[in-house]
């Protein structure tokens, strides 16, 4: 088992309870191994005092009768009993006078080895005290495990006439009896092993009460506490550790939960405000984006500047560059060749405007007009500098200035259709009553009813007109509809016919039969007809020849534009669809709207418009549109 499986709470408290149980049971092993021993030790002394009384009384019958016999067997009997070794007495001066092993008679007991009495001088017992001689285990002379016991005979005043006063020899001799000390050490290791037993019966008991307790109080809540910060660090807000109970670590899981239940609360409410924050943003009609100054990356951008730069639904640049962004470049703008609202505002600090052109894709760019402002903001706890940039998309704001001029137009036209439409018809029935009247007396108003003929024509001509005029200043439907391409040329080069007659321009029409569909807006293909073929007539100030034809090609429909003006020169070509660029060759200022808003009314209902010029040669413009049975309204 590795180390690192012992880093767990639950690990070290079990590691540290069991080895502290362990240790605290060898201690009381060891010292209950030392107390029964000492108290055997205590025993087995108190026992030969016992003994020594009975001997000592024996010993001093034997020694006033001089039975020296009788005291010798003594000792020898002594020495023979069960789980004793050997018994001697020793004289006052260490001399061994009797002992069970006869070898040992009259050789010198060995004190300094044995030490029974470290107070008295060296071979000589005359001076110690009984009290100071104790019990001990030692070695034998065969080398075994003896407790040997010293037991005193004290001298007493019947004695006085052999061993002299009792006062000045307190003792005649020494008991020394050996007991084995195998029974007693097996006795004493079974003891301790039985209490080894107990204890290790106590320690499991412990070690499983307390791990229950610790698993079950401690370690289960300490774990769900973790698993729940876990899954909260992991996004799971709904996580809790659902703890019962009213200990601390329950009162820590329920103020953890109440943590958990304001967390989730703040971030759900910051959401709902960056979600509603992103939605009042995505809201204006014009791009936004907040730029941070020191990075170039944009923080938040909204729905219009991402249409303007070409992003897909659901997409976003937070993050990504600005130059990057609308530019698609990997470095940052060049503040002499692009005037930059970046550094305009860190130069000046006021807010700028300028004009730019958003790359869309390679070759495809859209002409915006930016004003930027400068912002600051705290930032988790630091001051930041941003710019906000609002950027209007031009094709889009001529588009609308045109749809409100066709607006305009539109009502113009009513006002028309009531005040020149409505007495145009009352005209034309009086001239019916007048024909009916002359038609009754052919000899009497012959030449007259010519005249009225005539005259109905030309009322009949003037009405066409202005019914051409309310076509084309209709407003715009929001969705498209079929719409008949040849109708919608034809009418709308009717009303150029007196400008090409002034100008000196034949205009010819080359329309495909049957008329071709397409799925458009029906004043916005005659606002694009119109716009094309005035910019042909200006192209041709001294007179020429406009051919405006239709044809199918393929799944397309194309308007075909011809004309032997002045053409376009090679310098002009690349701007020729930017919102007011204007380069007539009549010598008038126009608008330099006309081609911004027909690219821009074409590639609406997903067509396209191109052109093809040599300079003093003319021009060719050709607008495709989808044919109608290829594509459905949206």
């Amino acid at each position: 088992m590795s180390l690192l499986q012992f880093t767990s709470l639950r690990h070290k408290f079990l590691l540290g309870a069991a080895a502290g149980l362990v240790a605290l049971s060898l201690a009381l092993v060891g010292l209950a191994a030392a107390l029964y021993q000492h108290q055997l030790t205590q025993e087995r002394s108190q026992a030969s005092r016992e003994v020594n009384r009975l001997l000592q009384a024996a010993m001093e019958n034997a020694m006033l009768k001089r039975d020296l016999v009788g005291l010798r067997e003594i000792v020898t009997q002594m020495g023979r009993q069960t789980g004793v070794r050997g018994a001697m007495i020793l004289a006052p001066d260490g001399e061994i006078r009797f002992a069970s092993d006869p070898a040992w008679v009259g050789r010198p007991f060995p004190f300094q080895a044995e030490a029974p009495c470290p107070d008295c001088p060296p071979n000589s017992l005359a001076l110690a005290e009984p009290a100071l001689l104790t019990t001990h285990f030692t070695l034998d002379a065969q080398g075994r495990e003896v407790m040997r016991s010293f037991n005193p005979v004290a001298n007493k005043p019947i004695c006085a006439g052999c061993h002299g006063e009792p006062a000045v020899r307190p003792i005649n001799g020494i008991l020394v009896v050996d007991y084995d000390a195998a029974p007693i050490r097996r006795q004493a290791i079974l003891s301790a092993m039985s209490l080894a037993g107990m204890g290790s019966v106590l320690l499991l008991a412990t070690l499983l009460g307390g791990a229950w307790f610790i698993r079950r109080y401690v370690l289960l809540p300490v774990a769900r506490l973790a698993d729940t910060s876990r899954e909260l660090a992991a996004g799971h807000l709904e996580s809790r550790t659902h703890l019962s109970g009213h200990d601390e670590l329950a009162d820590l899981g329920h103020t953890f939960d109440q943590m958990a239940d304001n967390l989730q609360t703040l971030i759900r409410r910051t959401q709902e405000q960056e979600a509603f924050l992103q939605a009042l943003v995505d809201a204006i009609p014009d791009g936004i984006r907040v730029i941070d100054s020191e990075t170039f990356r944009i923080v938040i951008d909204n729905q219009a500047y991402r249409d303007q730069i070409g992003l897909a639904a659901g997409e976003s640049h937070a993050g990504t560059s600005c130059h990057v962004s609308s530019f698609g470049q990997p470095t940052p703008c060049p503040p002499s060749m692009v005037c930059c609202p970046l550094h305009e505002i860190d130069k000046t600090g006021q807010p700028c405007k300028t004009l730019m052109n958003f790359s869309r894709m390679p070759g495809d760019a859209r002409q915006v007009e930016v004003f930027a402002a400068p912002l600051r903001a705290r930032v988790e706890g630091v001051e930041k500098r941003f710019v906000v940039e609002s950027s209007r998309d031009l094709v889009k704001l001529l588009k609308f200035s045109q749809e409100q001029k066709l607006a305009e137009m539109a009502r113009l036209a009513t006002g028309v259709a009531h005040e020149i439409h409505n007495p145009l018809a009352s005209i034309r029935l009086a001239l019916h009553a007048m024909l009916r009247n002359a038609e009754a007396d052919e000899e009497r108003f012959g030449p007259l009813r010519e005249y009225l003929r005539m005259v109905n024509g030309e009322i009949d001509r003037c009405i066409q007109v202005t019914e051409h005029l309310l076509k084309l200043g209709v407003t715009p439907a929001t969705t498209a509809q079929l719409v008949a391409v040849n109708p919608a040329v034809e009418d709308t080069l009717s009303l150029l016919a007196w400008e090409a007659g002034e100008d000196k321009v034949i205009i010819t029409r080359d329309l495909e039969n049957p008329t071709p569909r397409v799925f458009a807006t029906d004043s916005e293909l005659r606002a694009v007809v119109l716009n094309l073929a005035q910019n042909a007539l200006h192209a041709m100030p001294d007179g020429g020849h406009l051919r405006v034809g239709t044809r199918h090609e393929g799944d397309r429909v194309e308007i075909v534009f011809e004309d032997t003006g002045v053409g376009i020169t090679a310098e002009d070509a690349p701007h020729v669809f930017e919102p007011f660029f204007s380069h007539r060759a009549d010598g008038q200022n126009g608008t330099g709207l006309g081609l911004s808003i027909c690219r821009s009314i074409i590639e609406g209902y997903g067509g396209g418009i191109t052109f093809d010029s040599q300079p003093g040669r003319g021009s060719r413009f050709v607008v495709r549109l989808p044919e109608a049975s290829t594509r459905m309204p949206a």
